[in-house]
């Protein structure tokens, strides 16, 4: 092992807080650590940030996987912090010491573990080896280069086969995907692949509640339902899945349903790294917290955003909830500096939203307003292009989107080579 050169934090020579994981928590605790008098450093396996949201645009051909990334350099020299490219492989709590994949040992006095999850596979066989995640930009990228090369394979006489395509998980993340696709389906795809019937190529989105985007009034439950059965996604709820295999998806009732590309976003859980900590662990396998997001047991270490769970209070695993927890754990070390008690977390709801495609959209407020259609995919596009982090990205991401809506039905839209990251 080797210690990080150089005093790791920023040149304020104060307390040493270490922020585990780039991700909504761990940017919104630099943000608010910043001019606190403590000596910041953050840690990420990636030199950028990734902005998760706008990932299955990546996927399905709508932006490149450079529009949804920002380089962690930046928002550290602007908050004053330093940034270590690693992974967390072990924690000395007793010595406060996190030591890293590449060998380094930082020292620290707060701890903030905010490193994001993963896909949930449940124990379900085959899911982990034959499906595909959408949680980092290899993902996206990697599902992108799937789906063009199904599509090429069956562009030439002779290849006549139908493309399955099959969703698990109906949240957020597999609504907006499985809309999206039903879309360049119906519109890009005569254009840009005219030897492909589209009747050919088939959405399928499977649920094991009842009711699609759970976290969602009913009435915008059900519409979101239409609109995908508007755009001839099948969509199966209170289903269950069995088993993954390469070619198909078999159920709890017996049947399978034929897929060539299955994609599963259906829940998340901790990284294994994780589980190498000792560290009292919830529902899939995230990290257990209390009132404050101190975690269990540890008086100077907590989590944030997806990572962690609070069993007696938890929230969704969404964007807003991650940067206010990862807020709020920085104001509790700021707490702790200077001596006094540290507080509980309150949640405050900001409102929901999801799109289901081109001017199709759900977005609950928290005052009790509910939009859907064009308005809601105004407001759900515009909000996601402004917190974009980098005047760059919310640009070209306008650019590109723009231009997907606006040219699909002559072919357009379809951004190609765009080579996978050598990271995730």
């Amino acid at each position: 092992m080797r210690r990080a050169p150089g005093k790791p934090g920023s040149r304020t020579g104060g307390p040493r807080v270490l922020v585990i994981g780039g991700g909504f928590a761990g940017l919104s605790a630099l943000d608010a650590l910043q001019g606190g008098g403590a000596a910041v450093t953050l840690v990420d396996r990636n030199v950028y940030s990734t902005f998760q949201p706008l990932l299955y645009q990546v996927a399905t051909a709508g932006l490149t996987s450079a529009d949804v990334a920002y380089p962690l350099w930046s928002v550290t020299r602007k908050t004053g912090a330093r940034f270590h490219k690693g992974t967390l492989v072990e924690a000395d709590f007793a010595n406060r010491i996190a030591r890293l994949d590449d060998g380094a040992e930082l020292p620290y006095d707060y701890l903030i573990l905010a490193t994001g999850v993963g896909a949930n596979f449940f124990g379900i066989p085959g899911a982990d080896k034959n499906s595909m995640s959408l949680y980092t930009r290899r993902d996206a990228v990697a599902l992108r280069e799937r789906l063009m090369t199904e599509l090429e394979s069956r562009s030439w006489e002779g290849n006549d086969s139908a493309l399955n395509i099959t969703i698990a998980g109906g949240g957020a993340t597999g609504v907006e995907l499985a809309g999206t696709l039903a879309e360049l389906r119906n519109i890009a795809l005569p254009a840009a692949f005219p030897r492909i019937d589209p009747s050919t190529m088939r959405v399928t989105l499977i649920e094991q509640a009842p009711a699609l985007l759970a976290a969602f009034q009913p009435q915008e439950q059900e519409y979101a339902r239409r609109q995908l059965l508007h755009r001839d996604v099948d969509v199966r709820l209170g289903t269950a899945i069995k088993e993954v295999t390469p070619d198909g998806v078999l159920l709890a009732d017996g049947t399978t349903v034929p897929s060539n590309v299955t994609v599963w976003a259906a829940g998340v859980a901790a990284p294994d790294s994780i589980g190498r900590l000792g560290l009292p662990r919830g529902p899939g396998g995230r990290l257990q917290v209390g009132q404050d997001l101190r975690i269990e047991g540890q008086d100077r270490v907590f989590a944030a955003g997806d990572i962690s769970v609070n069993p007696g209070d938890p929230v969704a695993q969404l964007a807003q909830p991650a940067i206010q927890e990862g807020r709020h754990a920085a104001r509790q070390i700021q707490r702790l500096m200077a001596g006094q008690g540290t507080e509980p977390f309150s949640y405050h709801d900001k409102g929901i939203m999801a799109t289901i495609g081109s001017r199709s959209a759900v977005v609950e407020l928290p005052v009790g307003l509910r939009l859907r259609g064009t308005l809601a995919w105004l407001a759900w596009l515009a909000l996601h292009l402004w917190t974009l982090l980098g005047g760059r990205n919310r640009i070209v991401a306008f650019v590109n989107l723009s231009w997907r809506y606006l040219t699909w039905s002559r072919g357009g839209g379809i951004i190609v080579g765009d080579d996978a990251p050598q990271d995730s």
